[in-house]
């Protein structure tokens, strides 16, 4: 509720702001240079944090769960500090234009929780300028046993395993493609060449290379087995940034013959 409360706050500060600076109070003097101390790494007990200037606002929210194992909260703190140190560094080497406001906006959610896994996402974004806000997705599956994340690149036996992922992936995104084509009653010249544009950008971002995949939420059934794996793709990967983040839910069927055999066990089996 804690957290529910404080993105609700930001959110209306946000709205309200709308990236506008409060009006600047007269002054002979030149502003002062933004100066803002780092937070200091290795978190030991995450907290939520909100910091605002006449310059820039930041909104970090995180969830309780993630303070149970010490080396997921320091790569979640190391992820949100990444964040915002870009954003004061833009916030330093830039002349922000009158009316301005750069801002932050980023939670952290818990998307799974089992004696096996603690699965994280990180959504939110930052605009530092230009016509719209840069997305930041991020995804963390922590491996209770093994005290570590699991990642993309652990997860298959053998690297051209990814073949086989992509392909189902593609032909998901490819549907899903053509199922918004048609709802919007394009003409068919329009049709098709929307579809060989977005389906160009399927086709490069979504390619058997285990950097396309390396979001991933786990998608949990009954005794806490996993199901399915849902890969995030964020704006821009496999479409325009006006259709958002897209995901794709390989089933536990379709990866369990390529998954690593130290896996194995987290999946549905049969």
């Amino acid at each position: 509720m804690r957290r529910m409360v404080m993105c609700g706050l930001l959110s209306v500060m946000l709205l309200a702001c709308q990236r506008e600076a409060p009006p600047a109070v007269p002054s002979a003097d030149p502003a002062p240079a933004v100066d803002v101390a780092p937070v200091p790494e290795g978190p030991g007990h995450l907290e939520d944090v909100v910091e605002m200037d006449a310059r820039f606002i930041v909104g970090i929210s995180y969830p309780p769960e993630a303070n149970k194992y010490p080396g997921l909260a320091a790569e979640l703190h190391r992820y949100a500090q990444g964040a915002r140190d870009e954003l004061m560094d833009a916030v330093r080497g830039a002349e922000l234009p009158a009316g301005t406001m750069y801002d932050l906006s980023l939670s952290f959610t818990t998307i799974a929780d089992t004696p096996d896994l603690l699965a994280i996402a990180a959504d939110g974004s930052s605009y530092t300028g230009g016509a719209h806000d840069a997305p930041l997705i991020e995804r963390f599956v922590w491996l209770v046993a093994e005290d570590r994340l699991l990642t993309a690149d652990t997860l298959l036996a053998q690297p051209d395993s990814w073949q086989a992922i992509a392909a189902y992936v593609r032909e998901q995104l490819h549907a899903a493609l053509s199922q918004r084509v048609d709802a919007d009653e394009l003409e068919p010249d329009e049709r098709s060449r929307l579809m060989r544009s977005a389906g160009k950008m399927i086709d490069e971002g979504s390619g058997p290379e285990v950097s396309n995949y390396q979001q991933f939420e786990p998608v949990v059934g009954a005794g806490g087995k996993l199901v399915a794996l849902r890969f995030v793709f964020p704006p821009y990967q496999v479409g325009p940034y006006s259709d958002g983040v897209q995901t794709v839910e390989v089933p536990a069927s379709v990866l369990l013959p390529h998954v690593a055999e130290r896996y194995r066990a987290l999946f549905v089996q049969g």
